[in-house]
């Protein structure tokens, strides 16, 4: 056949081992880590899953090398502790049966360490290491690590290098970036060292040759090792892209595959994941520079999900390899349609951070996108119904579309209703915001994978009572969603008025001066769309704080931008809408105008619990979904429709 991306599926030879295509799983760090460090089969079930899903090396994240300076991120390769050596291999056998090279990526967090300890007893009693003394941010004191010390930490790579490929691990990564231990030696910011360890850029190089000539012993000749390294610091006072280049050319003849990411964990999350409001594949220049002045492969990554530019990356020399992380909690068979044609039904991330949110706030995974992520051990296979029924859903938003998607997939014969004359719901609203247009685009993904799947869709079609009644479904999914929240402010009905939800249908009502009513997050989110247009944006929010439904990843870098572009009024209470702008009460009882010729309404939603009442006894099995249910998130609404589906 031929290949519509010839470059992304082109086998690549590093060391002595074949991949299959250039398209790899970066290292995300697994969920059921026990105390003593043990992958968990949580863990091994959410690596399979991208093995089987086509990428060429899948890796496993974080293997801290030396537990006894280092607590973080918890996975230990250590044949004392009962099940170490048993879970490694378990896990990389369940990446290599599919076809994937299992890696394994080898670190030690320095200063940082114990930062995010599974065993949290010991969080604040460890001593934290780095290359000099220093006090940490958070106040926490920081040793210089002694030449013992260091020969010591340098061993342990060997060690654990070893143990890793007796595991069955076919690559080691070393984790030389994103502000972590090697990272902190790099660093003229971390590194005051006067030793052999510090000054010069050959000095502060010669900590990570120690540790790569260490893992090279532990694995052999041949045995492809991979440096990960930041490209630039991206901060005052960090390396830069030219002292990237210079780092790389030290390091080269010790390593078989460089992997260019960006910045630092700890100073720049932003840059070392890219948000929806940069651009994709904004740190892709740091690899292609650095890749002209190496021979060996070099890999790029940072926000990349689309295979045309990916394909455009590889085929104009920017790199050899294209590494993805959220991308693959999307689709982990995105790798998988790109091989087989099939990428017009990848589900693209959004870059909402919903994943990484998850992971701080409950220690699980979850994706906004796919309901699989995280429960991986339940199957990602939809089994055949034991008896076919017919199916209705009512309401063609993102809940509605997946849930009908899956139902089909059980041989179900499926109709989904929507009563306007296109599909998305909620999501329409996304495609006046180029950020957020991925999520406009979410709908037409599933929409297709649905009607491949076989349902019947019927838009302009509402479901009331009588409707569902003649077509006497076995069950029924009310996927009503919501409707704005719109209170009875005098003026907030006027022709200036904007409801957000309708932005992308009046735009040209928007002029120049704007005030945002509502600060929450699709508020905040509008404003800052607003603000890129040149508009002068005010927000006019009644609580202290913004936006505190969106997610801690994304609500600090959410933040970040409404700086840029908006002036903030919280604590203010609107009164009354006019042509001169809203009327509010501030926290002292006064009462303040904000100026703006236009408002846009975005003062919450509210569940169509009329169409829920009506429906109730539509069919012998009714669930209500999404935001029918309870004003929430799209990840529930989707998580929600698909058990929703499996349950009939």
């Amino acid at each position: 056949m031929i290949r519509k991306y010839p470059n992304l599926c082109k086998p690549i030879q590093i060391g002595r081992v074949t991949f299959r295509n250039r398209m790899f799983s970066a290292p995300m760090g697994g969920t059921d880590i026990t105390n003593d460090g043990c992958i968990g089969p949580k863990s091994t079930a959410f690596y399979e899953l991208r093995g089987k899903g086509g990428a060429g090396a899948v890796t496993v994240s974080e293997c801290m090398v030396h537990p006894k300076t280092d607590g973080s991120h918890a996975y230990h390769l250590d044949t004392s502790i009962l099940n170490s050596l048993a879970s490694a291999t378990y896990t990389a056998d369940a990446i290599r049966r599919h076809g994937a090279i299992p890696s394994i990526e080898l670190s030690h967090s320095g200063m940082y360490a114990g930062t995010y300890m599974t065993d949290k007893s010991r969080q604040k009693s460890m001593n934290q290491w780095g290359p000099s003394d220093t006090v940490r941010p958070d106040g926490v004191e920081v040793k210089a690590l002694t030449k013992e010390l260091i020969d010591e930490i340098v061993a342990s790579y060997k060690e654990t290098a070893s143990l890793a490929k007796r595991a069955g691990f076919e690559m080691i990564m070393v984790h030389g970036g994103h502000g972590w231990l090697i990272n902190q030696f790099l660093s003229p910011y971390f590194n005051k060292r006067t030793d052999e360890y510090g000054g010069s850029l050959e000095n502060r190089c010669r900590f990570a040759v120690e540790v790569l000539k260490a893992v090279r012993e532990g694995v052999g000749p041949g045995f492809p090792i991979e440096f990960r390294m930041s490209g630039s610091e991206l901060f005052e006072g960090g390396y830069t892209l030219e002292d990237g280049v210079e780092i790389a050319k030290v390091l080269e003849p010790y390593i078989d595959l460089l992997h260019v990411s960006a910045g630092t964990y700890q100073r720049g999350f932003g840059d070392t994941h890219p948000s929806m409001f940069k651009d994709h594949g904004c740190n892709v220049y740091l690899a292609a520079e650095i890749k002209k002045h190496v021979a060996i492969p070099v890999a790029t990554i940072g926000g990349l999900n689309d295979p045309a530019q990916m394909e455009q990356i590889i085929a104009e020399g920017k790199a050899d390899i294209v590494y993805m992380a959220r991308a693959l909690l999307a689709d982990p068979f995105l790798p998988r349609k790109v091989m087989e044609n099939r990428d017009e039904e990848i589900v693209k991330c959004l870059r909402c951070f919903t994943c990484m949110a998850e992971r701080a706030a409950t220690s699980t995974r979850r994706c906004t996108v796919n309901p699989l992520i995280g429960r991986e051990m339940e199957g990602d296979e939809v089994q055949p119904a034991p008896a076919k029924k017919k199916v209705l859903v009512a309401g063609g938003g993102p809940g509605g579309l997946y849930a009908a998607y899956t139902a089909a997939r059980r041989d179900h014969q499926v109709i989904l209703c929507e009563k306007e004359d296109t599909l998305g719901g909620i999501l329409k609203s996304e495609q006046a915001l180029p950020f957020k247009h991925e999520m406009y685009e979410l709908a037409g993904t599933y929409e297709l994978l649905a009607r491949k799947a076989g349902v019947e869709i019927r838009t302009s079609t509402p479901v009331t009572k009588e409707y569902a009644e003649k077509e006497n479904a076995d069950a029924l999914i009310i996927a009503a969603g919501s409707r704005p929240l719109v209170p009875p402010i005098p003026g907030l009905n006027g022709d200036n008025v904007v409801i957000v939800n309708n932005y992308y249908k009046e735009k040209e009502k928007v002029g120049d001066e704007v005030v945002v009513f509502g600060g929450g997050l699709s508020g905040c989110e509008c404003a800052i769309h607003l603000g890129m247009e040149g508009k002068k944006v005010r927000i006019v929010e009644m609580r202290d704080v913004l936006a505190p439904d969106a997610n801690v990843r994304h609500r600090p870098l959410l933040l970040k931008e409404i700086d840029k572009y908006a002036e903030v009024y919280t604590g203010y209470k609107g009164l009354e809408v006019t042509e001169e702008g809203v009327w509010c009460e501030d926290k002292e009882g006064k009462k303040v105008l904000v100026p703006g010729s236009t408002i846009i309404c975005a003062l919450g939603q509210r569940s169509r619990t009329d169409i829920v009442d009506e429906l109730r006894d539509c069919a012998p099995y009714v669930a209500v979904i999404g935001d029918a249910s309870r004003v929430s998130t799209i990840t529930n609404a989707v998580y929600w429709g698909y058990h929703a589906a499996l349950d009939i």
